[in-house]
């Protein structure tokens, strides 16, 4: 049994906007489950779920975005300084604003969405150069070799790079952006952006859980309600869905 990354899903006042802005940004579609929910993804023949993307959902709810830096996070990946500079004020263009978050001097740009969500334009890196447009999702998190021990048994991507600094992985089939597990610090605030998770066909959502919970992830009632999918969080109270297969 094993899960994989399948979308971020990012809260939003206006998931439609929101959603818009994400669309142009990669240069993806988007496309809508219901009222209050914006589905970002690639087009030309694109099936979900799919290793080659990690896709995006954009969820409406009441609560607008705090001052605190999200602990979720995109990269975006570019081919030269050409095309980062170019990324950078398409992307103003679309609503994006600098923002600063102790970045310091730094390669790559910090930009927040037209809610404020941020997330960084990076300078062209080869370990980048066949993700897609996203490179890789950031979780800011206080121990990257506890967070490594939690989720390569969690999911089924390579593990590719464990430091005190850091966690790497990326799916297994070689395709697609990278997940990095970043030491910040500690958790202070619920978060904005998670992942949402997959069982493959044939696996058992409820299996899935129960064995989750038995590597130390714990059920969330974040008022949900009877919904198809279980909210939880890992060791370090980082939330994220187990999603239910269609």
């Amino acid at each position: 049994m094993a899960l994989r990354p399948v979308q971020v899903n990012i809260k939003a006042l206006d998931d439609s906007a929101v959603g818009r802005f994400w669309a142009e940004a990669l240069g993806w579609g988007v496309s809508s489950e219901g009222p209050g929910v914006t589905n970002v993804e690639p087009v030309g023949g694109f099936v979900w779920p799919d290793p080659v993307a990690v896709c995006i959902d954009v969820v409406t709810v009441p609560e607008p975005k705090t001052s605190t830096k999200n602990r979720v996070h995109l990269d975006l990946a570019t081919t030269s300084a050409t095309h980062q500079a170019e990324l950078v004020a398409r992307l103003r263009a679309l609503g994006a604003t600098p923002v600063h978050v102790g970045q310091g001097d730094v390669p790559w740009t910090v930009l927040a969405d037209p809610e404020g969500n941020e997330f960084c334009v990076l300078e062209p890196r080869e370990t980048y150069r066949d993700t897609g447009p996203i490179a890789r999702v950031v979780v800011d998190c206080e121990d990257p070799r506890a967070m490594a021990r939690f989720w390569d048994e969690a999911m089924d991507w390579t593990l590719h790079e464990v430091t005190d600094d850091h966690a790497v992985w990326r799916s297994a089939k070689g395709v697609g952006p990278y997940l990095e597990f970043l030491r910040t610090g500690v958790k202070s605030v619920p978060d904005r952006v998670h992942l949402d998770l997959l069982p493959y066909p044939g696996d058992d959502q409820a299996a899935e859980v129960a064995r989750l919970r038995d590597l130390g992830a714990t059920d969330l009632d974040l008022g949900q309600g009877d919904v198809p999918w279980r909210c939880m969080a890992d060791p370090e109270g980082h939330e994220f869905c187990v999603l239910a297969l269609s």
